[in-house]
């Protein structure tokens, strides 16, 4: 998947989802079932992705009949709220960082060359990735009925803190994508790429898909 690049300096999320209006960035579906029969439930779910000098962009829409934002503090356990995911590869090697965003924003961010032994990200780190929810930043618990919320997030170069990234024009990196639920009334995990695993899993690099930036 080719990603545009937008010369544009960009301070604030908020301001994510028409900047990508206006540079035509279409929605890709996350939409893989990976483990349907244990987990056959399919929330609505897309991203849209671009890159400037200094950041990754990228915006998430859900509908799904429940959410909840149980965690409001970074480096909690997101991934069990209603939580988008963003796995990546920047620097042509063996490790790879799992950006994981619940409904409100709050984000845990880690990086290693396999699920054992990750390495957390700094709080001061995770402070620099920008983020905008349409529910806000309060948190709540689980809310059944039909869900519909946006998260938008500006993701510098600098988070990713085991590697030196000035730039990824012209550059092809793995990545994937993911929404799960792990505590929701309904659990689910769906990807955009396929994984090909027995269980539930969503660190296997060798399933990610490519990204290429444009210049």
């Amino acid at each position: 998947m080719n990603v545009k690049k937008i010369s544009k300096k960009i301070s604030n999320a908020t301001a994510i989802p028409s900047i990508l209006d206006s540079a035509g960035i279409e929605f890709i579906p996350i939409n893989t079932v990976d483990w349907e029969k244990d987990y056959p439930y399919k929330p609505k779910v897309e991203f849209r992705i671009a890159h400037t000098n200094d950041a990754i962009l990228i915006h998430y829409r859900v509908e799904e009949k429940s959410s909840r934002a149980k965690y409001g503090e970074d480096a909690g356990h997101v991934w069990t709220d209603s939580c988008v995911e963003f796995f990546s590869a920047p620097g042509g090697d063996n490790i790879y960082y799992n950006l994981e965003c619940n409904c409100i924003g709050t984000i845990l961010l880690e990086c290693g060359p396999s699920r054992q032994g990750r390495e957390m990200a700094s709080p001061e780190i995770m402070k620099k990735v920008l983020r905008w929810s349409s529910l806000g930043h309060k948190t709540f618990d689980e809310k059944i009925g039909k869900s519909r919320w946006e998260v938008a997030l500006v993701i510098p170069y600098e988070v990713f803190y085991k590697h030196h990234i000035t730039s990824l024009d012209n550059t092809l990196i793995r990545a994937n994508f993911y929404k799960c639920g792990d505590e929701l009334r309904t659990p689910h995990f769906l990807s955009w790429n396929p994984i090909k695993t027995d269980s539930p899993n969503f660190h296997c690099p060798e399933f990610f898909g490519e990204l290429y930036f444009e210049s």
